[in-house]
């Protein structure tokens, strides 16, 4: 028995079938793309298909002519306004609590008494004095720091009214300079907890125990507080130490994974802690955005930034190789790497690379062991790593075919192709390094003391205190 089918019926599946149609042939339209795209990405066009055979015909320039002016006003937009975002500090005012002194009762007290400046006129007379503590610290002991501050009036005025209404002229030493106003920390304790945590990475609950063997019971909010209160202090001088990198003209650039508690949850997630680095003088600054590693963070560090970066294939630098007045420079390790993790797989092909490789780096070693300036290093890279860097490049070329893509010796070649012109730049300026190793130094005592605390938003501001 045949179905019969109205012509009204015969239509709508028509029209079904053409909307199934388009559906079918946008999806095949966009995967086309995405193969496109992946095609070039690994082997089509790029800023330098090959580098030029002579290395003076290959200028120093900062390059960027591919976004639009409209993309390029929006991302200055954007960078400006999360730039101001970044250093904007938030106030909350809390409304204040009555302070607890901590248990003092068997720590040792260590007077120290001011005088005021009029003291040594023989007009004045003593009459009282005013007294605060200081919970301080040297090593091994908690004491108590008794600052005593006396006072005196003027002898006539004592001597020569009875009214109990009058109030005499009285002079007082002024108040030491705290690092933290109103504070029952000293300085020497709040240098101590940022050191333990930084420098010997001992987390506050250890460093907590430690001052109640001491003889001092501090909670472990009352360490928080001093402590981000204390970041807030320092901030002029990371400030200080970041404009000072970003005003050089070549930085290198890392990132590094690092634990962060989250007290609400009880839990921790991975968060990252981004580090820049001036190569000529070696100051180091931190950089941490709520442990985010995204593209928007690393815009936002390094947008304003005018010169060289240098750092690894980690994709969010991309952004940067098509704007105006940023040089990309890659790194050599990162590929070394990849071609040692290819060895038992092709160890002909792996070692071809890895012997080219170390060429390049044996001329480096040549020029630290003369003592070559910068203008002699970049002449010694012109003349012998150019033509290695030539080579490599070909070599690169003729031999991807010969492997799996998604083998390990496939994905090494990808790699290094992907970024060869930022690889071979090094070559441009003798300040330039091969490799992103240095920056990579400063990141390691971060894997000592990886674990943060995320209460009250310290990593935020706690890191930026690690000048090393």
């Amino acid at each position: 028995m045949t179905q019969e089918y109205t012509k009204k019926q015969l239509l709508k599946m028509l029209s079904e079938k053409d909307v199934d149609l388009e559906k079918r042939d946008a999806t095949i339209a966009k995967l086309e793309d995405m193969i496109a795209w992946l095609k070039r990405k690994v082997f089509g066009k790029m800023s330098e298909k090959f580098i030029p055979g002579d290395p003076n015909n290959r200028q120093l320039e900062l390059f960027g002519d591919e976004l639009s002016i409209e993309e390029k006003e929006a991302l200055e937009k954007q960078a400006k306004e999360e730039d101001i975002l970044l250093t904007k500090t938030i106030k909350v005012h809390k409304k204040r609590t009555p302070r607890k002194d901590p248990s003092w009762d068997n720590l040792r007290e260590e007077e120290v008494i001011l005088e005021p400046r009029e003291k040594d006129d023989d007009r004045y007379i003593y009459i009282d004095s005013e007294v605060s503590k200081k919970l301080a610290f040297i090593p091994g002991e908690l004491y108590v720091k008794k600052i005593i501050r006396k006072k005196y009036a003027l002898k006539e005025e004592i001597q020569g009214t009875e009214e109990t209404e009058f109030l005499p002229s009285v002079t007082i030493a002024p108040l030491p300079h705290y690092a933290i106003a109103k504070c029952l920390a000293d300085s020497s304790l709040l240098s101590e907890i940022i050191l333990n945590k930084y420098l010997y990475h001992i987390p506050f609950h250890r460093q907590i125990q430690k001052f109640k063997n001491l003889g001092a019971r501090l909670n472990a909010s009352t360490i928080g507080d001093w402590f981000a209160a204390s970041t807030e202090v320092l901030k002029p001088i990371y400030d200080n130490l970041r404009a000072k990198v970003m005003a050089t003209d070549y930085i290198q650039v890392d990132e590094s994974t690092v634990q962060v508690i989250n007290d609400g949850k009880n839990k921790t997630r991975k968060g990252y802690i981004w580090v820049v680095r001036d190569p000529i003088s070696g100051n180091v600054f931190f950089h941490y955005d709520h442990g985010s590693r995204s593209y928007k963070t690393a815009r936002t560090l390094l947008f304003n930034f005018k010169g060289a970066i240098q750092s690894d294939g980690y994709q969010a630098y991309h952004q940067f190789e098509s704007l105006d007045q940023k040089l990309m420079l890659g790194c050599w390790a990162h590929v070394r790497r990849e071609f040692e993790r290819a060895l038992d797989e092709n160890k002909e092909l792996a070692t071809q690379a890895l012997i080219q490789i170390q060429a390049l780096y044996r001329i480096e070693r040549e020029a630290d062991d003369n003592n070559f300036d910068y203008d002699q290093r970049k002449e010694l890279r012109t003349k012998k790593a150019y033509p290695i860097l030539c080579k490599f490049e070909k070599w690169l070329m003729d031999n991807y075919s010969k492997v799996l893509q998604k083998s390990r010796t496939g994905k090494a070649i990808a790699y290094t192709y992907s970024l060869f012109p930022k690889l071979s730049r090094y070559h441009l300026d003798g300040r330039y390094r091969i490799d992103n190793n240095l920056v990579e130094n400063s990141v390691r005592p971060l894997a000592i003391g990886r674990l943060c605390c995320a209460q009250h938003n310290l990593p935020y501001v706690g890191n930026k205190i690690m000048l090393a």
